[in-house]
């Protein structure tokens, strides 16, 4: 399949494009905006599905609303009637063709002209009308008040907030590329106007506290809850905006006699993750818990794990190595330590259920000992 994409230098045009990219029967004729306008019939001639993407929101002038919308989508219409195929078009607009606006009024014009194309000759049109859309390479201080929070949080610069219990309305770049694609693939429900979802509402304040506790991660070493949702959309989006420069970042490494222990990363519910190492014949731990619990990894050296319950003095212990990846889980109640019993310097990962409260650590020192 030959596909053109118009506007594919744009944010959401770069985004389709990478994404259709990865697929082996897809071809990418691409128009944008240096492009000459008289080189559309031919590209229209050789494709079999078109993203019409390419438009003005922020122009210099406000006649460049209906030249770079309702102009240009007249000329592609015009382009797809020529070749006398049903070539389907998705379209991008925008929730502001609902309003009274020189943008909202290009926008709706535009549809109009697809809709004429569709009932004139047949071709399969979908226009999706887009709230704000935000997501990796959208452009800060353009039309993304998501782009322009990220960039300047950042990069250490202040941001304006003139309503902060103002909502916006969001739709995430990579559910937009889905639907896109869906609709290409011919497994979007049937229908002139489609939507993209989910749509996220988040107050403008909201929104800012978000993105600045990102930031403040670092730090802390307490992550956002970023696996689901709007909040993992807006983390990934965050992270877009980092130059290579600030790509990595430094965390504190405690160290003595034994070995080293590092914090990698907490949680707000769900504990934490750290590393230690220990030298030959080192033992660590000699402690128990009444309700903390930990899951150990060795993924470097040989140990030995003791154990020893704290009331009935039942013993028992195991041995894993780097070489068979076995998590080894510590249970309330028991006493544990481990032991180096190689001769190589060992390092173990480990997670907790709780992050470490030094003032109720749940951490009570007795000897494992070995079996009498």
């Amino acid at each position: 399949m030959k596909v053109l994409i118009t506007g594919a230098n744009g944010f959401i045009g770069k985004n389709l494009v990478a994404h259709l990219q990865e697929r082996k029967d897809v071809e990418v004729l691409r128009f944008c905006h240096e492009d000459d306008i008289s080189s559309l019939d031919g590209l229209v001639k050789e494709v079999d599905f078109i993203f019409h993407l390419a438009g003005v929101n922020r122009p210099q002038s406000v006649d460049e609303f209906k030249t770079g919308n309702t102009d240009l989508t007249k000329v592609l219409c015009a382009s797809v009637a020529a070749s006398g195929r049903n070539i389907p078009v998705v379209y991008t607009s925008s929730i502001q063709a609902e309003l009274d606006n020189a943008y909202g009024s290009s926008k709706r014009d535009a549809e109009h002209a697809l809709t004429a194309l569709s009932a004139e000759h047949g071709v399969d049109v979908r226009v999706f009308r887009l709230p704000n859309v935000f997501g990796k390479w959208a452009r800060p201080n353009y039309n993304s008040a998501v782009a322009t929070f990220c960039h300047n949080i950042v990069n250490d610069l202040p941001i304006s907030i003139n309503d902060a219990n103002a909502k916006i309305s969001l739709v995430y770049i990579d559910d937009v590329v889905s639907s896109f694609i869906a609709v290409m693939d011919g497994k979007y429900p049937v229908g002139s106007t489609a939507v993209v979802e989910p749509i996220y509402s988040i107050s403008v304040g909201e929104l800012s506290s978000v993105l600045y506790a990102f930031k403040e991660s670092r730090e802390s070493m307490i992550t956002e809850r970023v696996g689901t949702g709007l909040v993992r959309a807006l983390y990934s989006t965050y992270l877009s905006y980092v130059p290579p420069a600030a790509f990595t970042y430094k965390v504190a490494k405690h160290g003595d006699a034994r070995g080293v222990f590092v914090e990698m990363l907490k949680t707000k519910d769900s504990g934490q993750f750290s590393y230690f190492t220990a030298h030959p014949g080192i033992t660590r731990g000699g402690h128990y818990h009444h309700s903390k619990t930990e899951k150990f990894l060795v993924i470097k050296g040989k140990a030995c794990f003791r154990f020893r319950h704290i009331v009935s003095g039942e013993f028992y212990e195991l041995f894993t190595d780097g070489e068979t990846p076995e998590i080894v889980e510590t249970v309330p109640g028991w006493s544990h330590d481990i032991t180096n019993e190689g001769d190589e310097e060992m390092v173990v990962m480990l997670w907790a259920n709780e992050i470490f409260d030094r003032e109720l650590p749940d951490t009570y020192t007795m000897a494992v000992g070995t079996q009498a």
